[in-house]
């Protein structure tokens, strides 16, 4: 193993899940929408045999290196199945499968926000925990990071990202006290931002119990931002059932309430799409159901998992199939 993939070192939260609800058939096709260090997508190539494709897309070319490495391994140890990877937004999925000359698929799997190697990698500048530039773009191909945020956005913009994404209850405070400060010099690292953080919320406040760190909230609602990531998970959703085959699966993974909604109400339109009142007898819009939901309610992890993966706990899988 590389040092590189030593560094890229993701655990796969929901794996055997994952791969039960994909409902894998050795010839099917299959996408990988977040490829990240191969952790999930090594377990679909697997299973997969002759005429069967990976096609596994990923916008941080870390990520796509280092699981494209761990793929190429996987194959060369006797796998007749096909694998391909592409650097893109799993948003792009219709366009990067067209590009493989793939109209429709038999699996989609999204497994939605930041890696553990983001996370930990300092000068990717997503965690508290490192001093490092604020950045937090998952594609480092982009301009836009959230050292733009903090230094060009209004205090009303600021605050509202932090309220609606981050629901920090102090978000106000925390929006004002960045605007007074980067008018002595911009807002350039982390632990900058922490410090503003920290100075916004009272003392006896910041570590309540179950709140975990401080700066988590307002980090979480920056990195929503930056990478426009409900828009674009609320985007793909309806393209995602669009590609499947008849019988084909769409299985998603959110860490967070505000990701888990979306998918529920995007999943429950698109198995319900009737928009006639309920005194009309039948239906009459002429909108049909795309599917069905699998999951009433949402997977979770075992308690095993999340004693293992600290990550899992907040795991949710939700389950969509395209009608036959």
């Amino acid at each position: 193993m590389t040092t590189e993939e030593k560094t890229f070192s993701h655990v796969p939260v929901l794996y055997e899940e994952c791969i039960e609800n994909l409902c894998i058939k050795a010839n099917g096709i299959y996408v990988d929408g977040t490829l990240g260090g191969a952790g999930h997508s090594s377990g679909i190539l697997k299973k997969l045999g002759k005429g069967g494709l990976l096609i596994g897309i990923d916008q941080d070319d870390d990520a796509l290196a280092v699981a494209t490495a761990r793929l190429t391994k996987i194959k060369n140890e006797g796998i007749d199945a096909d694998f391909c990877t592409f650097h893109a937004n799993f948003a792009e999925m219709p366009e990067v499968c067209n590009r493989f000359g793939v109209e429709k698929v038999d699996g989609i799997l999204l497994d939605i926000g930041v890696s553990s190697y983001q996370f930990d990698t300092e000068e990717r500048g997503f965690s508290y925990r490192f001093d490092s530039k604020l950045d937090m773009r998952m594609d480092r191909t982009n301009d836009f990071s959230a050292y733009d945020i903090v230094n060009s956005y209004s205090e009303k913009e600021i605050a509202d990202i932090i309220f609606k994404y981050g629901e920090e209850k102090w978000a106000k405070k925390i929006a004002s006290i960045i605007v007074e400060r980067r008018k002595e010099k911009p807002v350039e690292t982390t632990f900058e931002l922490v410090d503003i953080i920290k100075a916004a919320i009272p003392a006896s406040k910041r570590f309540a119990k179950g709140e975990g760190h401080p700066a988590k909230r307002t980090f979480q609602a920056l990195r929503i931002e930056t990478n426009h990531e409900l828009d674009v998970l609320e985007d793909v959703i309806d393209k995602a059932i669009e590609l499947l085959n008849p019988g084909g699966r769409l299985c998603i993974i959110t860490f967070h309430s505000l990701e888990d909604r979306i998918v529920k109400q995007k999943f429950k339109k698109a198995a319900q799409p009737c928009e006639c009142p309920p005194s009309f007898p039948v239906c009459v819009c002429g909108k049909e159901s795309k599917g069905k939901v699998i999951t009433g309610k949402p997977i979770e992890a075992s308690e095993e998992e999340c004693e293992t993966n600290s990550r899992a706990a907040c795991a949710k899988l939700r389950v969509f199939e395209k009608r036959l």
